[in-house]
């Protein structure tokens, strides 16, 4: 059976967008709970680089995931199931994957529909305490880049 190779491109695309959103992120993060609260353009930006951030996360996990062979109708397509599958392929710790990144997951579809009840202190919450799981995962995917062998994968430039 062919494998198909994971895409260097695209993964370090995807990577790029992760870090740029960081970036961002990280310059609001420096803002005290009240000044992040005085402006209500804190919140929009917050909140549009975030779901980049998770976005470009969950995009890579799908391209990883999408090439490990399962039978038919096993693939994981939901966001949890990418989180799970990455941990139980041991591309990210088990218990990094099975809490951090399944929480990621949970908060990317509660930022995509129900947008609506996202609050000022959540985010910012998020912002001061939980970033460092972004680099944790590209860490991690990193690794694969180098080493895809160790995971049964390769990749192509």
């Amino acid at each position: 059976m062919n494998k198909i190779p994971l895409s260097k491109t695209k993964i370090e695309s995807k990577v790029a967008t992760i870090r740029d959103s960081l970036e961002e992120l990280n310059k609001i993060s420096r803002l005290s709970k009240k000044e992040f609260e005085a402006n209500k353009d804190n919140f929009a930006i917050t909140e549009h680089y975030l779901r980049r951030a998770l976005e470009a996360l969950f995009d890579i996990a799908n391209h990883i995931v999408s090439r490990f062979p399962y039978s038919a109708g096993k693939r994981p397509y939901s966001y949890k199931g990418l989180a799970l599958a990455l941990a139980d392929r041991g591309i990210v710790n088990k218990n990094f994957g099975n809490k951090a990144l399944v929480n990621m997951a949970g908060y990317r579809n509660r930022l995509v529909h129900f947008y609506d009840e996202i609050t000022p202190k959540e985010l910012y919450e998020i912002i001061t305490t939980k970033l460092g799981d972004f680099e944790t995962f590209v860490k991690a995917v990193l690794r694969l880049v180098k080493n895809p062998e160790k995971f049964g994968l390769t990749i192509e430039e």
